[in-house]
């Protein structure tokens, strides 16, 4: 039986964690320290952009390689909180360590190998993270509760970049001096501190792995652990679930596909925002940033009413409306190119990523198979990671056949239209299959 302690969700431990990972997506991937390390300090952009792009190529690949193993093995074991653990604590590790990346040629490796290993670890800590969402709440709150965490993600990811551009960048109120680079690179180690700080509740209150499957996970909340399998012996079984999801779960696989296409073009809509803002329509730097906090408030937003939405239609309805609402928001943009319309039409694209991206989690979630999480998820990362060159693909043959920059906006649209196409074939309220035996 049960204990009543079992039945409390730790729900906002949960969406926390969220909080904590945006120090390392928003700051140190994304606005800030990639910046620094493709700066003139480090040699010309040129060069530095090409072993920036290396170094996150061989960590997609890695990722694409043993995110299910890692996913499956942790289900065997009942370890999904340790796995959690560690990797979490491995992203805070690789991340502080970037402080040592002194503004000099010598030492861009370095960064950008600290940051790919963090890439990799943070792709497997957020597999771990992703599985639990099934335990964590229920068929009927499992949109509600993806959509908060994503939330919490969005504004975790305001408040450290702010944080950051106050206390670090300018003016510097924290008073660190900028000689050596040493404000930027002391925000490596309060991205750490953030991380850390904000996944203590999970890793503290979380009982274990999910789908208990003896009286000693009833008991506890963990899962009893299986017979360890060798690395050879995860790939082999990783071979079979791939296998017998074509067989008998066609309809996990079609989603596993279906949901990489359409989420290579969400990624692409904030991966292009920044660029196409100063590129094509003029915005400053500061305006570009001014925008990015916007976007990820009304993006936040978005993401909660799309999480309520979610478990009042289903997640295949929200997933529709999102990308045709995307499509309509992204048309005008490639007719008139004044910065009023980019607000108006940016924020709206924005108002639509959250919920796509929170319902096709809870997709997944309510289609695993119980006890199976972490490998379902290790697979929605590794279909996700194989299908990413789509949006910078198309992008640049559109750019490059037309001669705008604008018009790599068509290349995304086309993507997020197949991704449309097949989302409309989803069955519109799917059931969780029995535990497998």
């Amino acid at each position: 039986m049960q204990s009543a302690a079992s039945h409390k969700k730790p729900v906002i431990p949960w969406a926390l964690w969220d909080a904590g990972s945006s120090s390392f997506n928003a700051v140190m991937t994304t606005f800030v320290f990639t910046v620094y390390l493709t700066s003139d300090a480090f040699g010309s952009k040129e060069h530095t952009t090409q072993v920036l792009s290396a170094g996150l190529t061989i960590a997609g690949v890695v990722v694409a390689l043993t995110a299910p193993v890692t996913g499956q093995r942790a289900d065997r074991n009942g370890s999904r909180r340790r796995a959690l653990a560690w990797t979490t604590t491995a992203v805070a590790l690789c991340v502080a360590l970037c402080f040592f990346a002194r503004p000099e040629p010598s030492y861009l490796y370095l960064g950008v190998g600290l940051i790919a290993l963090a890439n990799v670890m943070s792709e497997i800590a957020t597999v771990h993270y992703n599985s639990l969402l099934p335990s964590i709440s229920t068929p009927e709150t499992v949109g509600r509760v993806s959509g908060l965490g994503w939330s919490f993600g969005y504004f975790g990811g305001i408040v450290a970049l702010g944080i950051v551009l106050v206390g670090f960048v300018s003016p510097g109120l924290l008073g660190i001096p900028e000689d050596d680079s040493l404000n930027l690179r002391a925000i490596a180690v309060f991205s750490a501190v953030w991380l850390m700080l904000f996944s203590l509740p999970l890793l503290l209150r979380f009982p274990g792995a999910t789908a208990p499957s003896s009286d000693y996970g009833l008991a506890t909340g963990e899962q009893s652990p299986g017979p360890r399998d060798s690395i050879l012996d995860s790939y082999k079984r990783l071979g079979r679930t791939i296998r017998r999801l074509y067989r008998e779960e066609p309809l996990a696989l079609r989603f596993l596909i279906t949901s990489a296409i359409f989420r290579d073009g969400l990624a692409g809509i904030f991966t292009y925002g920044g660029v196409l803002a100063a590129g094509t329509f003029g915005f400053s730097s500061s305006q570009v940033i001014v925008f990015a906090i916007a976007g990820n408030v009304v993006a936040g937003l978005g993401a909660v009413l799309g999480g309520r939405l979610d478990d009042a239609w289903g997640p295949r309805r929200v997933i529709l409306v999102s990308l045709a609402a995307l499509l309509i928001a992204a048309t005008p943009l490639l007719f008139l190119q004044e910065q009023w319309l980019f607000w108006v039409c940016g924020l709206a694209l924005c108002a639509f990523v959250g919920p796509a991206q929170s319902a096709a989690r809870s997709y997944l979630s309510r289609i695993t198979t119980p006890g199976d999480e972490g490998e379902y998820f290790g697979l929605y990362s590794t279909t996700g990671r194989a299908l990413s060159f789509l949006a910078p693909a198309l992008f640049t043959v559109f750019v490059s056949v037309f001669g705008a920059q604008i018009w790599g906006v068509l290349g995304i649209m086309i993507i997020l239209a197949i991704g449309l196409g097949l989302a409309v074939r989803l069955p519109a309220r799917p059931e969780r299959p029995a535990q497998n035996p």
